[in-house]
């Protein structure tokens, strides 16, 4: 069936293409009469606006891209739904693309974004360096980062307060009677291991407890970068007795080694992680962890960048709090460990 267009319309309504043009915007120089006849034979004869033709009119193309680092990340999918959700509510659109973690890709994409004139872009967990600052702080769109992975100070971000989760999950098993408190981290460097290794040594401090080098280990965020970290730890003379880890996917890897040294879960060693990502709550021991509100968050990134397209006053850098989810993973130390 083809598409109805304005020449259509103005035929049907015998009026010239810019009074359909009008009447269809709104636009107070046609009579209410007279733009109800327009729409009412607009809606009859299936008549949809185009998007394209709109941009050119408006110089908006009411589409959104969002940089992702992989669409399989569990994160991720949370984040984009909640992004989703506040652009369906703006009549926005998404254009979803990979960066794959790599900072190259992921400024191409953000070109390739730009060049798409879409009206903003939220980038997830970057990798971009300061390398790249000048050019990301030249592209003619906005963007909003979300849990900016290397600070700076030209965009806009949305952030989990990671200093204070960290010290909420450490001090959550200084509170169980633990003393051997471990950190597993993620070995590239990023700003969220960063702080959330800060609120592990926050809180040691705060519990007069003495920071030993050798309980921290270092995995990719993901099990298979957990399990040997956690097995360099139940290898020390002394091991942990808990450990705190960067986020659900190391524990769940912690969690695998530990079970494969014949031990328990949170008999022999408790263990806290970092997301409250979908499985936490079916893994076996369910995981206490430190949840993060990540359909919240991809929301408020896409309702920052639609208040920077219209030009009102925004706060830079937003932080959110999490908030500390105890399931069974976690438990008093056993006697004399």
């Amino acid at each position: 069936m083809k598409r109805s267009s304005i020449k259509d319309i103005a035929r049907l309504a015998r009026v010239s293409h810019s009074t359909v043009s009008r009447a269809l915007s709104g636009s107070t120089l046609i009579s209410p009469e007279t733009a109800g006849r327009i729409r009412k034979i607009a809606e009859e004869s299936g008549y949809r606006p185009s998007a394209a033709a709109r941009s050119l009119v408006t110089s908006r193309t009411a589409t959104i891209g969002v940089v992702v680092t992989s669409i399989a990340d569990p994160f991720a999918a949370e984040v984009v739904l909640g992004i989703e959700d506040a652009a369906n509510d703006h009549d926005y659109s998404v254009i979803l693309a990979n960066s794959n973690a790599q900072p190259e890709r992921e400024v191409r994409v953000v070109r390739a974004f730009e060049e798409r004139r879409v009206d903003g872009i939220i980038v997830t967990s970057s990798r971009v360096g300061a390398i790249y600052v000048d050019m990301l702080s030249q592209t003619q769109v906005p963007i909003v980062l979300l849990n900016n992975q290397h600070p700076s100070e030209f965009m806009h971000s949305v952030m989990i307060d990671n200093v204070a989760g960290g010290l909420d999950a450490t001090r959550h098993l200084v509170g169980l009677g633990h003393r051997r408190i471990a950190y597993i981290g993620d070995r590239f460097g990023c700003q969220s291991d960063t702080e959330r290794f800060g609120g592990y040594r926050s809180a040691l401090d705060l519990a007069y407890l003495p920071f030993l080098p050798e309980y921290v280990a270092h995995g990719d965020g993901k099990p298979d970068g957990g399990a040997p970290a956690m097995e360099s730890l139940l290898s020390l003379p002394s091991p942990p007795t808990a450990v705190f880890c960067y986020n659900d996917m190391t524990a769940l890897g912690a969690i695998r080694a530990i079970s494969a040294r014949g031990l328990r879960v949170p008999a022999d060693i408790s263990i806290v992680g970092f997301d409250d990502l979908f499985f936490a709550q079916y893994s076996a021991p369910p995981l206490t962890t430190v949840r993060q509100p990540m359909r919240d968050m991809g929301r408020l990134a896409l309702e920052t960048l639609l208040q920077l397209l219209s030009g009102a006053a925004t706060q830079p850098n937003i932080k959110v709090p999490g908030e500390l989810i105890v399931r069974q993973s976690t438990s008093a130390p056993m006697e004399n460990s």
